[in-house]
């Protein structure tokens, strides 16, 4: 984390950050890591953790529509976007850890969670471990962690030993094309997300979070059922793409079974016109179940 910086912040070799109006930007030094925040709106914070391999511009629509009534916060996880880690392992609990300690660099006693693909996880993880630390948190195309794994679930993993063994510097355009998303995205908006995987560094962040975080942690766990020994606290919504079989409201529901004996209160959310990206393909339709919900659970 010792290369040179430009006038804005940005290392040297990094590349251009795309402009959003309405985001502010400011750099976090937390333990091991350089933590690119990028920030809109006023008022209770809400923290969005962005997917892979995306980074805090996966917000870009979503974070303003709530930044009307919130200040919303985007960081880029260790690893991805302009963030810039001391090394580039990642284990189990790297990125919760990265959470914890940007919340208190930030003063946030308590924020709302919004959390996509491996965001998700470390929503979970966070949620579970320090549930002061969550008002209410809102998951997007990532099941309850205390669903049962089945069979149905195999087609919705069908992505993971191409990401966990994948070559350096091989091509992600794949991620972004359908079944993954509903409507296929512009070279503009892929390019956009994938340009910081330009540095080796971020590239071999994919491999990192297969290995150390999700098939050296996480998945385990679920294998294991260690989550439906648990309790989730947090009042949290699922939301899924109506196109993103398997994995769409009616069919988590049912794997699901009895919340109650797992959490709290959990709902769940069908959007329209959208797949696993959903952000990309249906933002509105992200925001409208966000905002009511939050409204419920305030």
């Amino acid at each position: 984390m010792d290369r040179k910086t430009t006038k804005a912040g940005l290392d040297a070799e990094s590349p251009e950050m795309p402009v959003v109006p309405g985001f502010a930007h400011r750099f976090v030094h937390i333990p091991g890591l350089r933590a690119h925040v990028a920030t809109s709106g006023e008022g209770e914070p809400v923290l969005m953790l962005h997917g892979l391999p995306q980074h805090w511009w996966q917000w870009r629509r979503v974070g303003p529509a709530l930044g009307e009534r919130y200040r919303v916060i985007c960081p880029d996880a260790r690893g991805f976007g302009w963030s810039e880690a001391a090394s580039p392992r990642i284990a189990r609990y790297s990125m919760r850890d990265d959470v914890l300690a940007l919340l208190d660099a930030l003063e946030l006693e308590r924020v709302r969670l919004v959390a996509h693909d491996m965001g998700a996880v470390v929503a979970a993880q966070l949620a579970y471990a320090h549930p002061e630390r969550v008002r209410a948190m809102v998951v997007l195309s990532v099941p309850p962690p205390f669903m049962r794994l089945g069979l149905g679930m195999l087609p919705a993993m069908r992505h993971v030993p191409k990401l966990r063994y994948r070559r350096a510097g091989s091509s992600l355009d794949w991620v972004f094309a359908p079944p993954y998303v509903a409507t296929p995205m512009s070279e503009q908006t892929r390019q956009t997300y994938l340009r910081p995987l330009r540095d080796p560094a971020k590239d071999a962040a994919i491999s990192e979070v297969y290995r150390g975080l999700l098939i050296g942690g996480e998945m385990p766990a679920l294998a294991a059922g260690a989550y439906r020994r648990r309790r989730l606290a947090v009042p949290a919504l699922y939301c899924f793409g109506e196109k993103d079989e398997p994995l769409t409201a009616p069919f988590v529901r049912k794997q699901v079974g009895d919340v109650s004996r797992f959490a709290d209160h959990v709902e769940f959310a069908a959007i329209a016109d959208a797949a696993h990206f959903a952000t990309d393909d249906n933002p509105d339709g992200v925001v409208e179940p966000m905002r009511e919900f939050f409204a419920r659970a305030a």
